[in-house]
């Protein structure tokens, strides 16, 4: 999805729900993952609040390939507040900028690809992190913002959406679990550091989150279904689709992200999802197969393909600490499966 003012049109409604939004003025932003789903749509919440706002941002902008993000952000990627730096998870960092916060989101969170190198799934999230803090920690940076998930919380018997401390069980020798316990394993690592070192870290923990800016190699669900809308395809479910997910629209997940860096306590994990969207998987194909007005239709999954699946049938979360920030969601399912298909028909 090129940037474009029809995409700045579209972030426009999210600013007002960054709480103390202002203080974003004049800062430093290195925003890791930024072609990813999530870390591209902080990112156009940050360029909005530049061309439209002369918010004065600097934005150091970390990417594996960076004739993807020039693609993504065409002349913008050319501002002199723009900078691309190269980065891989895998691999040691040594960047000579120096900036007032970080946004760690880089992760290997597609479920083909964790199936396919769970090794590399879990040593790139806790590795990864690590030379992050290590930066943060020898540039004396302001706060770090370490982008989680949903999916640390486990199997649990609650029927009622997960709060922050309601952690379950992850069957430890699923190699499936490299992701949630990369993730686990990450979040002890930022409380460890804050507390030898004494850095300023924030957690964040998204639900299922849509929207316009998906990869092309995303497999998840929700992913699926929208490129499905999108090119006319009919949505094939691959389970009775029965599991309950919160369902966050990304710029919603943006903003809440910038509010939780902003105004989150030190070494507090915050759930990021909207309490009017928690769908079950079949509800949100249902959206997008009327959205698109193609057929839902359902087969049995591959041996494959369910390993790839997600362990937990029930992710809902509650998002109360977030909200008592002065955050709160304000695109519903129904509306947010529109806008993403009409952002995508360019």
């Amino acid at each position: 999805m090129p940037y474009c003012d029809k995409i700045l049109e579209a972030s426009e409604p999210f600013i007002d729900q960054i709480v103390k939004r202002e203080d974003l003025k004049e800062k430093r932003f290195l925003i890791t993952g930024a072609t990813g789903m999530i870390g591209s749509s902080v990112l156009d919440l940050l360029l909005f609040l530049n061309e439209r706002k002369q918010y004065g941002i600097t934005i150091y902008a970390a990417v594996r390939n960076d004739s993807k993000i020039k693609k993504r952000y065409g002349i913008f990627a050319q501002k002199e507040y723009f900078h691309i730096l190269p980065y891989d998870a895998t691999k040691p960092i040594d960047f000579e900028y120096s900036v007032d916060y970080v946004i760690h989101a880089a992760s290997n969170a597609d479920p083909a690809a964790i199936s396919k190198e769970p090794v590399e799934t879990l040593m790139s999230n806790v590795f990864g992190l690590d030379q992050i803090l290590q930066y943060a920690k020898r540039s004396s940076v302001q706060k770090t913002l370490f982008v989680s998930s949903s999916e640390i919380y486990g199997t649990n018997s609650t029927s009622k959406p997960f709060l922050e401390d309601d952690y379950g069980n992850i069957d430890l020798l699923n190699p499936r679990a490299a992701y949630p316990m990369g993730k686990r394993a990450s979040e002890t690592l930022c409380a460890s550091y804050a507390n030898e070192y004494d850095l300023n870290i924030v957690i964040a923990r998204p639900g299922h989150i849509y929207g316009p800016t998906i990869t092309d190699t995303d497999s998840r669900a929700s992913a699926q279904f929208t490129r499905n809308a999108l090119n006319h395809q009919d949505i094939i479910m691959k389970s009775a689709g029965t599991q309950l997910r919160s369902y966050c629209y990304v710029y919603d997940c943006a903003s809440a992200l910038l509010t939780i860096l902003l105004n989150g306590q030190p070494t507090c994990a915050y759930n990021i999802s909207n309490r009017h969207s928690i769908l079950s998987i079949s509800d949100i194909a249902k959206l997008f197969a009327k959205a698109g007005n193609v057929a839902l239709t359902f087969e049995n999954a591959s041996k494959k393909e369910q390993k790839s699946y997600n362990l937990m049938s029930m992710s809902a979360l509650d998002a109360t600490r977030l909200e008592n920030l002065g955050w709160h969601a304000i695109m519903d399912s129904k509306d947010g499966v529109k806008e993403t298909l009409r952002l995508l028909k360019g």
